[in-house]
């Protein structure tokens, strides 16, 4: 039974982590696919607070995932284009202890998003505080669509009141951007929260016509690389979108296919474009807001076959009144502010994947909680806070061990008059399967009681991995001599500590027990495998495991020494007859 029990944990764990590591995730077939979707290109400037003179913008040949009865533009139809104003551009600061955001004139977009408590570990930028817009690049570009018109309003100049250039936001903050260019004005406000990454947008169309429009709002072509792991931060980057009443759905960029839109119909609650510690979204919350129709992500023609980045935009309707509303959320991916924003925001950045994740992301969610708290709470520093984890679980689980190790030993005990039914009544199946019941009811032996309490820990280890894997609280925590536990220990110390206490802690649990080839196979083998396989995986991962692996050894040995007691009883038992 024992053996068998390790194979099955040994088998769990390779198909629920390895396919995370080896399988590139297949590519997500688009939700609904609108006649084309070109939406103009935003052209970063080069400098963000100086003039640039615009380059003529690109008409977009159809509006993307446009709900019925609002306004369209013909397919292919030639759209006329407002000239955009050339004058300067100047650059709006507002600042709180937790963002300093940058927004140019130019469009009204923003150009950066700097999170002062949380550092870069990028190269060449390690220390710094963490920047979300790539170099050169902007987001909340806005583009209008009425009828056959199309409108670059992020390339028109705005005028900002209040004059002053930075903003110190101790309470709710009010920027009013505003921009008239041929009969068209277009009146935007800002609103900032001094504890809050959310930034409320309000808009008003003078002109717009009767029969309204849509308005598209880029979300830029992916978060800046702030990791010291590029290619697993570009792992996770990915555009996520939710439709009403509808889980949300994830696509990769590393799934797109250059050249081709990606897009995805409405009616939304929220487009976010993700890495895997920041996100950058737009979302309509409640009833005053605008719907948001649809999406769009189109990787660049030139970027191959794992694009790494993507034009990402959503779209809006205006109604006829032009009145607009959304909000914009530019921070880290926090489990808490997310779940504040409502409409399951927080699965923007979900624990587990496809098939799993209804199992893991409870589960995940409660360790994650449970870290922080103990973190937070006893002012515990998050390495510590894994050691007493790692304690308390195996201390919850002592009684359900127990009652499944001694559950081992009664079946090793009955082990000869099974097999004795078993040869009894090999000829009959029905006869022996009744016998074997009789002989467990007996002796009161459970014949599954050894195996489900041993597979307990296993969700929680699962959830460890992604909490590990996407919760930002534990990026680049340090521990000892971990400079981040929530990547691999560079000296490898902790994984083969870990395999050192799963094999410690097979070899007390075979004392007692007869030799058996086949296990001394599993009890060299496994850990050994074990280690290999945990080499590159989260250094705090590593540390729960190792210190439950070495908790277990106390139970593991009284529980060797009764088997051992009870072993030696039988022996004298046969010796006296």
């Amino acid at each position: 039974m024992d053996r068998k029990v390790v194979l099955a944990i040994l088998l769990m764990m390779v198909i629920a982590i390895v396919p995370t590591l080896l399988i590139k995730p297949p590519k997500a077939p688009p939700r609904a696919v609108a006649d084309s979707s070109a939406v103009p290109a935003a052209t970063a400037d080069s400098a963000r607070a100086a003039a640039a003179a615009a380059p003529a913008a690109t008409v977009p040949e159809s509006a993307a995932a446009t709900p019925s009865g609002s306004a369209s533009p013909t397919p292919g139809a030639a759209a006329t284009a407002t000239v955009p104003s050339t004058g300067p551009a100047d650059t709006l600061i507002a600042r709180s202890p937790l963002y300093t955001y940058a927004i140019s004139t130019r469009g009204a977009q923003l150009i950066s998003a700097t999170l002062p408590q949380y550092r870069s570990m990028a190269p060449g930028e390690r220390g710094q505080p963490v920047e979300l817009v790539p170099r050169g690049g902007r987001m909340l570009g806005l583009t209008l669509v009425a009828g056959r018109d199309t409108l670059p309003l992020d390339r028109w100049s705005f005028t900002a009141s209040p004059a002053a250039r930075a903003l110190d936001v101790s309470g709710p903050t009010p920027v009013h951007f505003t921009a008239t260019e041929g009969g068209v004005t277009v009146d935007l406000t800002y609103t900032f929260l001094p504890d809050e990454y959310r930034i409320g947008v309000s808009g008003q169309v003078t002109g717009l016509g009767p029969n309204g429009g849509l308005l598209f709002v880029q979300l830029g072509h992916g978060i800046r690389n702030t990791e010291a792991d590029s290619g697993q931060n570009a792992h996770s980057a990915a555009v996520v979108t939710k439709q009403q009443r509808a889980d949300a759905h994830r696509t990769d960029f590393s799934g797109l296919t250059a050249g081709e839109p990606t897009t995805v119909s409405g009616p939304l609650d929220w487009v976010a474009v993700k890495s895997k510690y920041f996100v950058a979204a737009l979302l309509a919350t409640d009833s005053t807001s605008s719907t948001i129709a649809g999406a769009r992500a189109l990787a660049p023609a030139t970027a191959g076959k794992h694009p790494t980045g993507a034009d990402v935009r959503a779209s809006l309707t205006v109604p006829a009144s032009g009145r607009f509303s959304y909000t914009i959320y530019s921070g880290p991916l926090e489990y808490t502010r997310l779940a504040q924003l409502g409409h399951e925001f927080y699965d923007v950045n979900p624990y587990g994947w496809p098939g799993f994740r209804t199992i893991i992301r409870p589960v995940a969610g409660g360790v994650r909680w449970l870290l922080v708290w103990m973190h937070t709470h006893l002012s515990l520093a998050y390495g510590w806070v894994l050691v007493f984890f790692g304690l308390a679980v195996r201390l919850l689980l002592w009684p359900l061990n127990q009652k499944a190790m001694r559950s081992s030993m009664a079946m090793q005990a009955i082990q000869p008059q099974l097999k004795e039914l078993q040869e009894k009544h090999k000829n009959d199946p029905k006869q022996q399967q009744q016998e074997m019941f009789r002989l467990y009811k007996e002796h009161n032996v459970n014949p599954l009681g050894g195996c489900w309490p041993m597979l307990l820990p296993m969700p929680v280890l699962l959830a460890l991995f992604f909490v590990f894997q996407n919760t930002i609280e534990l990026r680049g925590v340090p521990f000892l001599w971990i400079p981040d536990l929530s990547r691999p220990d560079p000296l490898y110390v902790i994984p083969l500590l870990m395999g050192l206490s799963m094999f410690g802690l097979s070899k007390v649990g075979q004392l007692g027990i007869p030799p058996n080839p086949q296990t001394k196979v599993t009890t060299y083998m496994m850990p050994v495998v074990m280690t290999f396989l945990f080499l590159n995986f989260a250094a705090g991962l590593n540390l729960y495991y190792a210190v439950s692996n070495i908790a277990s050894i106390p139970q593991q040995w009284l529980l060797a020494k009764e088997r051992m007691r009870r072993g030696a009883r039988v022996i004298a038992e046969v010796k006296t007859r």
